[in-house]
């Protein structure tokens, strides 16, 4: 199947994959560490990132930069960081679009217990829909309460909640944040889970060992934007993500 030859160019033999975020653009524009995709494409390449997570500006010109890696298109977004964004937001691009530009898997964001729930539910359903008409995967990503909320939101049991409804539409992976009693998250999903990075840390040891915790807890990998493309070397850390996601 289509699917699962998608699948397998972002997931290692292992079934796990260090993917990198670089969608923050959409939001950010220009943010440190991303002014120059070319460039920290080729830096994380280097590292030994499996796939990258992007938009379509970004999809469509590093094309060459990224044909060696697996592609996941973002198609769905919100206002930027000049704009209001309490809204649900939109998707702005379709399976079509991702399938000329050679896409391996697409990316849509839902939001249990937020004010934007149902509509942000109602968004990725249709997207599944629509990707899986042509066997093309869907990451989910689920964040309770939405993107900047507060730790309380991030209970174990709010993210295996949102988890297992990612899973119950159909989508084929989900990337969620990590959190203490992971492994009930794992426990609940019958679908692969890949940990979020989140905000930069500025404490490279600890995110390293909350992705060693979320391995051994069962995850698939991890998704990791700021804290790959903001280090101070992005090839280093993304190797050190590299070792122990794929336990080199």
């Amino acid at each position: 199947m289509r699917e699962m030859r998608r699948m397998r160019r972002i997931f290692r033999n292992d079934g796990r994959a260090v993917i990198v975020a670089m969608d923050h653009g959409l939001i950010d524009g220009p943010c440190p560490g991303l002014e120059r995709p070319g460039e920290t494409i080729a830096k994380v390449v280097a590292g030994g990132a499996d796939a990258i997570l992007t938009s379509y500006g970004v999809a469509r010109r590093f094309a060459g930069e990224l044909a060696g890696l697996g592609l996941i298109l973002r198609v769905d977004g919100g206002a930027t960081s000049l704009g209001n964004r309490s809204g649900s937001g939109a998707t702005f691009f379709g399976v079509d679009e991702a399938l000329r530009l050679g896409a391996d898997a697409v990316a849509v964001s839902a939001f249990p217990d937020s004010p934007v729930e149902v509509e942000s539910l109602e968004r990725l359903a249709h997207v599944i829909a629509a990707a899986h008409e042509w066997e093309l995967p869907v990451m989910a990503e689920m964040v309770p309460g939405g993107f900047d909320s507060p730790p309380d939101k991030r209970t174990s049991h709010a993210i295996a909640l949102a988890a297992r409804v990612a899973a119950e539409l159909g989508a084929d992976f989900v990337k969620t944040p990590y959190c203490a009693g992971f492994e009930q998250v794992i426990a609940g999903c019958y679908v692969p889970l890949v940990v979020l990075g989140g905000a930069k840390r500025g404490d490279e040891a600890a995110m390293l060992a909350d992705i060693r915790a979320a391995m051994d807890a069962g995850g698939a990998g991890c998704a990791i934007g700021r804290n790959i493309f903001q280090a101070e070397n992005p090839t280093a850390m993304t190797a050190a993500v590299a070792r122990v996601v794929h336990r080199e």
